[in-house]
This record gives C-alpha cells, sequence and structure tokens, in this order.
C-alpha cells in the first residue's frame, strides 16, 4: 500500500497528529518551501476545551469540530492523509501508518495525549474518559441513559445510584464539568424527567491533591471550590479513589459512593510512539526533547505540545499540557526549521504564560493572568470570548454563540438525545 505522495522539490516535513500543536505548526508552514504532510486518525480538529459541554448536552459535537482538509484549501504545499502511525523507523527515516509507508526529512511528533488511569485497570474498564468528541458522546448516553434507568427502579436505593455522579479530577475539566452537571441538575432534567425527585440527586466531585485547580492560584482555588459547594456539588479535594467496579466506587480511606457513571478527568499521559528510543520517554508518556524540541538523540525528529518534554532544569515538571504551551512551541518550531532552511541561527523555546482559566457556570468563572486574578460575572464573560475566538470557522463560532445565548436565556439546552450505534444484524454470533 502505497500513501501516494507526489514528488517534490522541496524538503518534506511530516507532522503526525492535528491538535492544537500539529494543526498551528502546517498552518504556519502552509506556502512555504516545503512539501508539509500531515497525518491525523480524525479527518477533522476538535476543540478539546469544550468536551465537557458536548458531554452535557450544551454544543453539538459539530459545532467544537472542523474538517482539516478545509482548513487548508488555500495551501497548495500541505497534504493531509487520514491515517494512524505504527511504527517510526528512524535510521531510514520513515514512518509506517495504515495507509503505507512515509519518507520524510524532519519529523514532528504532535501526537497529544490520552487519559491516563495510573496502570489501574479496573477504573479504565469502568469510567468515562472525555478526550475525544466519541468519548463525549459516550458520555452524555450514559447520563441521560441513567436518568431513564432511574425511572423505572424498584428501589430507592438504585435509584439514587443512577442519580449519582462522581467526578474524578479537580482540574479545570474536572470543575467545568462538575458546574454543568450541577445547572443540568438544577435547570433541565427536572422538565424532562417530572417523576424524579431531584434533590435526591448527588453530583461529587473528588481530587486527591488537597485544592482543587492546582495550577491555578490559591485564590482561584478557593473561589471555585465556594462557586461549587453554592452550586450544590459536594466537594472532596483530599479524596484518592482506588477502584470502581461500574457500581461502586471505593476511596483510599474506606468511604464508598454507590453509583454507574464515574467521569475520570484525573489525568493524562502522553499517546505512544512507537520507534523512538525507550529511555527518551517518560512513564507518563512524554518524548524528551532539547530546548529546541529535538527529540534527543534523533536529529531531525521533533516533538511539540502535550506528548513534548523539554528538559530545562528550572522546569521540573516540564511545562503545563496545556493549548497556550503547543501553540507556541507550534510557532517556535515553524521559525526555527524556515530559518535553517536559510542557515540562520534558530532559538530556544521560551514559554510567556499568558494566564489560565476555567469556568464553573452560569456568571461564574476564575481567571489567572501574570497581572491579575479575578472570579465571577467578568471572568466568565472573558472565558467566552476567548473560547469563541479560539474556535475555527465563523460557522461555527456563530452556531456556539446561538447556543449559548439560547442556553442563557432560557435556561434549557437542546441536544439531550441519546445516539447509539445500530446493531449489525448481518454480523456473525460470537462462539
Amino acid at each position: 500500500m502505497s500513501a501516494h505522495l507526489p514528488n517534490s522539490q522541496y524538503p518534506r516535513i511530516v507532522i503526525i497528529g492535528a491538535g492544537f500543536a500539529g494543526l498551528r505548526l502546517a498552518k504556519k508552514l502552509s506556502n512555504k518551501p516545503f512539501q508539509v504532510v500531515l497525518i491525523d486518525r480524525n479527518n477533522f480538529h476538535q476543540f478539546q476545551p469544550l468536551f465537557y459541554q458536548v458531554a452535557t448536552a450544551g454544543l453539538a459535537p459539530s459545532a467544537i469540530s472542523f474538517p482539516i482538509r478545509k482548513v487548508f484549501h488555500s495551501a497548495n504545499n500541505v497534504i493531509f492523509r487520514l491515517a494512524s502511525v505504527e511504527y517510526i523507523d528512524t535510521n531510514k527515516k520513515t514512518i509506517q501508518t495504515s495507509v503505507g509507508e512515509i519518507a520524510f526529512d524532519k519529523l514532528v511528533i504532535a501526537v497529544g495525549a490520552d487519559t491516563n488511569y495510573f496502570n489501574n485497570s479496573q477504573i479504565e474498564q469502568h469510567a468515562l474518559p472525555m478526550k475525544s468528541v466519541q468519548e463525549s458522546l459516550q458520555m452524555r448516553n450514559r447520563i441521560l441513559e441513567c436518568m431513564e434507568a432511574a425511572l423505572i427502579s424498584e428501589s430507592e436505593e438504585d435509584r439514587e445510584a443512577y442519580m449519582t455522579i462522581v467526578v474524578v479530577g479537580g482540574g479545570p475539566t474536572g470543575t467545568e464539568v462538575s458546574g454543568a452537571l450541577s445547572e443540568m441538575k438544577r435547570y433541565v432534567l427536572p422538565k424532562d424527567y417530572p417523576e424524579l425527585d431531584f434533590s435526591k440527586m448527588a453530583i461529587h466531585l473528588l481530587e486527591a491533591s488537597g485544592k482543587l485547580l492546582n495550577g491555578m492560584s490559591s485564590k482561584s482555588s478557593e473561589a471555585a471550590e465556594r462557586f461549587l459547594s453554592d452550586m450544590g456539588v459536594k466537594v472532596n479535594s483530599s479524596a484518592l479513589v482506588e477502584s470502581f467496579d461500574g457500581k461502586t466506587v471505593t476511596m483510599k480511606d474506606g468511604k464508598q459512593l454507590k453509583t454507574h457513571t464515574l467521569i475520570w478527568a484525573a489525568g493524562i499521559k502522553g499517546n505512544p510512539v512507537k520507534g523512538i528510543q525507550p529511555d527518551n520517554i517518560l512513564p507518563n508518556g512524554r518524548v524528551k526533547t532539547n530546548l529546541f524540541n529535538e527529540v534527543i538523540g534523533h536529529p531531525d525528529i521533533y516533538a511539540i505540545g502535550d506528548i513534548a518534554f523539554i528538559e530545562d532544569p528550572s522546569l521540573e515538571r516540564g511545562h503545563p499540557q496545556v493549548a497556550q504551551v503547543a501553540i507556541q512551541q507550534a510557532d517556535n518550531l515553524a521559525n526555527n526549521l524556515i530559518r535553517l532552511e536559510k542557515n540562520q541561527s534558530i532559538h530556544p523555546f521560551r514559554y510567556k504564560d499568558l494566564g489560565s482559566m476555567a469556568t464553573i457556570g452560569r456568571n461564574k468563572a476564575v481567571v489567572d493572568l501574570p497581572f491579575w486574578h479575578f472570579q465571577g460575572f467578568f471572568a466568565w464573560a472573558v472565558w467566552l470570548f476567548v473560547h469563541l475566538m479560539s474556535i475555527l470557522g465563523v460557522k461555527n463560532r456563530l452556531f456556539i454563540f446561538l447556543e449559548w445565548m439560547w442556553n442563557y436565556f432560557t435556561f434549557d439546552q437542546s441536544l439531550r438525545l441519546v445516539i447509539k450505534q445500530k446493531p449489525n444484524k448481518n454480523r456473525a454470533p460470537e462462539s
């Protein structure tokens, strides 16, 4: 099988992954003297910060997804291939993909990260992750199916278990989905399920580190916990989850919670990269690079975004795995690749922290800027503006803005659909 790439007089730069880092790099190199080959398992870019709104029926999946090929309609040097990467041959400078072998002059690994279950296979089997549009839809299905199951439960204990949702992880994802679930409980679900007593519905947010939003200021962390508590979320910031069998969450201190829905937002790990020297891959899956994002021991191979760990004595745990780091690394690498072609000196990566933010619910958010920390309605408005402007496509921005306005003024979410794959009647039964 061949990927059928055209010949080119220019150096070929292959980029694996079309997340924030890979897509940004390809855009920066478009219409430059390179042949850029972008590879991804999906033919669309996903806006990860809003996955939780798909999961809680606030947005349609199409609103936060954008076709990759459409991004490069005006780029005559960018080629996209829908494929998964199987192996990198660093000696031959080729990668083996599901559509054939692809040679490269320079390779950029931007495969991002996936959910980290910390080697707990039981939790991995039963918990709900949220690192893709598909997983967000599965979560939405589970939440709504549990409400349906609660309606026909024979006992009060079973009904309350179906109406209990446990969120593990007090970072931005965990706090944001907890707030969104609280608003569903208050404004939306009682209208759909008037037979249920929603005073019995419980939303638990469990975090093991001792504080929510661990990467943000103490002021923002305290405000987030206060907002969530006011919204009825039961916050436990010193809870270490040990197991979940699909019906019972067990914590290290022996406490248990009965639930059918455990949302796992407790950590991420780099996606596997076969072919890179094992010594250069950390236990959390991140790939070691130098200050120029070049993978240690592998000339002409780079790593950017969540997968990259820049060896810098001033950053013991590496750069935060957030979109801004990925975008800035892509910008710096693009400039360096252009400078290398011109035989000019290249620049090491220096991260400029532009701030961080998280929304908790209606009129409630926290924002940390380098020079100012603030919370409440203004922070919420800033969060809305920043995320809306970050979405690809004018039409997507318009749809999201209209959906947000509709939800805000009507206290309703119109996308409460349980969407399942149709069973294949022609499939042979398993023996």
